[in-house]
């Protein structure tokens, strides 16, 4: 039997919602699952490591990257790009390996638009009084940013209906259940 291709998985949600613990567990529990990871202009924070936590790149080498296709997606943050290299996400793929990208809303349409076999999976969280909660247990931030990131989750959400699927993390092993669930129909559909 063939080896089968692997499958791009573009993963997004609001913030405090669940993503990393989510995919943390799914990664943890499954060898054939990689998360890609993105490339930044913005130098290394401490304890960062070079190929794990990102690739830093140059302003330079970013822009090159651009110019020769070579992200899957990327934007301009704060003066700093960010992006998903395209090279190691197609290697993976075509190893059999499934590849999630944890992107924002914007980078996933980017995505869907050059990767028509992508899978769009958007996390939801149980309620919005419960990531007000989530983010405020977090205590990592003040009121004014929650409240930020609150009325930033809600216009992603008003996205969710582009996406593929859609979870909704009440418990994060019944998410990663759901996930499970939807890697395995897309490795088994007929394509």
């Amino acid at each position: 039997m063939m080896n089968k291709k692997g499958i791009l998985i573009v993963f997004s949600g609001p913030s405090g919602c669940g993503k990393g613990t989510v995919l943390k567990e799914l990664i943890d529990k499954d060898d054939n699952v990689f998360l890609s990871v993105s490339a930044t202009t913005r130098s290394p924070r401490e304890g960062e490591i070079n190929g794990k936590n990102y690739y830093f790149l140059t302003k330079e080498e970013f822009e090159q990257q651009i110019s020769n296709d070579g992200m899957l997606e990327y934007a301009k943050y704060c003066e700093n790009f960010y992006g998903t290299p395209k090279a190691p996400v197609l290697e993976r793929l075509e190893k059999g390996q499934n590849v999630i990208l944890e992107i924002e809303v914007q980078g996933a349409m980017k995505v869907k638009e050059k990767q028509k076999d992508a899978v769009l999976v958007f996390l939801m969280p149980p309620s919005m009084e419960e990531l007000e909660r989530r983010l405020v247990d977090r205590q990592t931030e003040d009121i004014e940013t929650i409240t930020k990131r609150l009325n930033t989750a809600k216009e992603e959400i008003a996205h969710k209906d582009e996406y593929d699927y859609t979870i909704v993390n009440n418990t994060v092993s019944d998410a990663v259940a759901d996930l499970e669930a939807i890697i395995r129909a897309e490795r088994n559909r007929n394509r």
